[in-house]
């Protein structure tokens, strides 16, 4: 998973880098079979991964994709998907991502 992840920033010309962060990231934490990759792509502007959704496909093929930002607006809440966007996805095999891409501006926020 982690050479498909890497892969994915090395095709798409509009990501500037990767990270992990949570419970995979930290060696404190003992692994489990639940646990996530939590994986961030910075990116100079996020409309090229939200307007063309079928990079994310290359990870195996979804069996269940939730969109939590999407979903915050349903209830009122103001996200600016200029700066940074959400998924998590379920995939056939058992991987979990939770994938975001969010521009390096946003996070020196």
């Amino acid at each position: 998973m982690l050479d498909l992840i890497l892969k994915a920033a090395k095709e798409n010309d509009y990501v500037r880098a990767v990270y992990m962060n949570g419970s995979r990231a930290n060696p404190n934490v003992p692994k489990d079979r639940y646990q996530d990759y939590d994986i961030v792509y910075v990116v100079d502007e996020t409309a090229p991964a939200l307007n063309d959704k079928m990079w994310t496909k290359m990870f195996g093929e979804v069996a269940v994709l939730q969109e939590p930002d999407l979903n915050d607006t349903a209830w009122g809440m103001v996200h600016d998907f200029t700066k940074r966007y959400g998924w998590h996805f379920l995939y056939y095999d058992g991987n979990r991502i939770d994938l975001t891409v969010c521009t390096k501006q946003y996070i020196r926020l």
